[in-house]
């Protein structure tokens, strides 16, 4: 017995060069929307499947996979027929998490360039840094960098003592995306042009902030969770 997968797939990390691939398919048509859905174990060489690397903001190795009459063993699915969905949100829950604790490095990297920037580079004779409002930019930017570290450390502790952590996931995401997004424009506003040349590590955080922001769901999803937790 085996099972026949067809369809595409936009946005695989790392898909071209896998040994295998985690594939989410829908078997039974007639389920409600979170049911009928079965994750399978599938060697990434079976004929039918194929590749196309994308261009990306970020430099990342995104793939379009498609999947051409794949046939799959029914002894590579992970965990039962049908069942599939708590596979996907028990994953997705713990990658939301871990980009975010990537999120928050590079957020206190950002501002220790920044930081770094500010009392070397001098206008008017005096280091930029003695500005208040460059330090007030930069007490904003570390306030956000703690602000997330804290959520994020909040759902990660809940999720591995197994306590209910779906909005406490939602929160840590939600926020550590917006943040960074003030962080990392506070610190190009801070460089000014050197910031946003490719000769510095700034242009590098600011690619991979815009991806990591979308990377395992965006905000708006994020919120929703937020508010279903919340009885909204």
């Amino acid at each position: 017995g085996a099972y026949v997968i067809n369809g595409t797939k936009l946005f695989v990390p790392d898909a071209h060069i896998a040994d295998y691939l985690l594939c989410v398919a829908r078997t039974n048509e007639q389920a409600e929307a979170e049911s009928g859905i079965t994750t399978f174990i599938v060697d990434a060489k079976s004929q039918g499947i194929s590749y196309t690397v994308l261009k990306t903001i970020a430099g990342d190795k995104l793939c379009e996979v498609i999947f051409d009459q794949v046939r799959v063993p029914k002894e590579n699915i992970l965990g039962q027929l049908d069942q599939g969905w708590s596979v996907v949100q028990r994953a997705i829950e713990r990658a939301a998490v871990a980009k975010c604790c990537g999120m928050v490095g590079a957020m206190q990297q950002v501002l220790e360039i920044t930081i770094d920037y500010a009392k070397e580079r001098k206008q008017f004779d005096r280091p930029i840094g003695s500005f208040q409002v460059i330090q007030h930019y930069c007490a904003n930017m570390a306030t956000d960098v703690d602000g997330s570290r804290f959520t994020t450390y909040q759902a990660a502790w809940r999720l591995s003592e197994g306590l209910p952590s779906a909005k406490e996931i939602a929160i840590a995401k939600v926020w550590t995306g917006e943040a960074y997004g003030r962080v990392i424009t506070l610190a190009h506003q801070i460089h000014g042009a050197i910031g946003c040349t490719i000769d510095h590590d700034l242009q590098f955080y600011t690619k991979r902030g815009k991806a990591a922001e979308l990377t395992f769901g965006d905000r708006d999803f994020y919120r929703e969770i937020v508010a279903k937790e919340m009885g909204l």
